[in-house]
């Protein structure tokens, strides 16, 4: 899940890290190592590809069984301590990983966090009662959040602005993790693998196995960075238990009718853990991470506030073509270029499906 980027030097020296930042002041030929891909002798090769798989033809109890104890699998596999914990924002995915493993640890915290009466915090306080975890609920204030927003750009290195947006509750919650517990668990990839986001539904079913391999393909630098950087930000390693190889592979297996299913997104994964969420949180539908948390409007209409129509006008062009998808965003790379510059190249950085470049 950790990403590495690689360039040459001035005097053509290869040279390798994990974050951008430390690759600026050696060279600004920098690229992003795919996923699928390894480097060897200055060569690239690409050794695997993520493609639509043979669907299986077991029955729909068969699957979510299969499907419940590669996932019980993948999660005892990373226990290698009695203190460990997770993130835990009270929507089907993260209260999934938190209920599975919880049998599988001693003592095991969930972390929360949003603004007051956002309404994730009350489906995770209901999760961590239901499994008995030791809960920590952090609530924060909207100037809390803009105080933190230059580190937390600093540290994605991005100004997507979903992504950004997304990062400011996981940021903080992970800091209020790394006081805990030294290892946690992710619910990340649970829409990509199952047919999650709502505006699936509106797809015509035969194009849905080849849009989950479109969205799954961008996880790297987009959601499963967010993951990354946040919790090494405060020296936590990060497990996101849906990207298990075995777990992975067996999703794009199971037959699209049973992800989504007479409306109801991400069904399977929802039979193979009904015996072990409430019911209230196991029939939620999605909320974005930022909406439950209740951050969106504020930021959005903060930033509407700060940038005028005519700033937006003449910086929503980027140097390398760019086009920044709102004042949000256009707020966020004005402290992007603050940290890192202004470059004619951001290959390395994802961007958000939806998000006009």
């Amino acid at each position: 899940m950790a990403p590495l980027y690689f360039g040459k030097t001035k005097d053509d020296v290869p040279c390798f890290a994990s974050e951008v930042k430390s690759l600026l002041t050696a060279t600004n030929d920098i690229n992003e190592l795919l996923p699928g891909y390894k480097f060897s002798d200055g060569i690239l090769t690409k050794y695997f590809i993520l493609q639509k798989k043979q669907e299986i033809k077991d029955n729909p109890e068969a699957i979510a069984k299969v499907l419940r104890k590669l996932l019980e699998d993948s999660i005892s596999k990373r226990i290698k301590t009695d203190l460990f914990g997770s993130w835990l924002s009270g929507g089907l995915d993260s209260s999934t990983i938190a209920a599975i493993a919880r049998p599988f640890v001693k003592t095991f915290h969930t972390f929360s966090a949003g603004l007051k009466n956002a309404t994730d915090l009350a489906y995770a306080r209901e999760v961590a009662s239901h499994i008995k975890s030791t809960h920590h609920e952090i609530i924060v204030n909207f100037d809390e959040m803009l105080k933190q927003l230059p580190t937390v750009i600093y540290h994605l290195e991005s100004f997507d602005a979903l992504l950004i947006r997304s990062s400011i509750i996981n940021y903080i919650a992970a800091k209020a993790a790394s006081d805990y517990v030294p290892e946690i668990f992710s619910g990340e990839s649970g829409d990509e693998l199952f047919a999650g986001y709502e505006y699936i539904k509106s797809l015509p079913p035969e194009s849905l196995p080849d849009e989950l391999i479109d969205i799954t393909a961008r996880l790297h630098n987009t959601a499963f960075q967010r993951v990354d950087r946040c919790a090494s930000a405060h020296s936590t390693i990060p497990h996101v238990v849906f990207a298990d190889p075995n777990v992975f592979s067996y999703a794009f297996t199971i037959p699209s009718k049973y992800k989504l299913k007479d409306g109801v997104e991400k069904w399977i994964l929802r039979q193979a853990v009904k015996d072990v969420l409430p019911s209230s949180v196991l029939n939620r539908t999605k909320a974005k991470f930022w909406e439950g948390a209740g951050v969106f409007e504020l930021i959005s209409d903060y930033a509407s506030k700060k940038i005028s129509d005519k700033d937006f006008s003449n910086e929503r062009i980027l140097p390398n073509g760019w086009n920044l998808s709102s004042k949000e965003e256009l707020m966020y790379y004005r402290i992007f270029k603050e940290h890192f510059g202004e470059a004619s190249n951001y290959n390395w950085m994802g961007r958000t499906k939806g998000t006009t470049n």
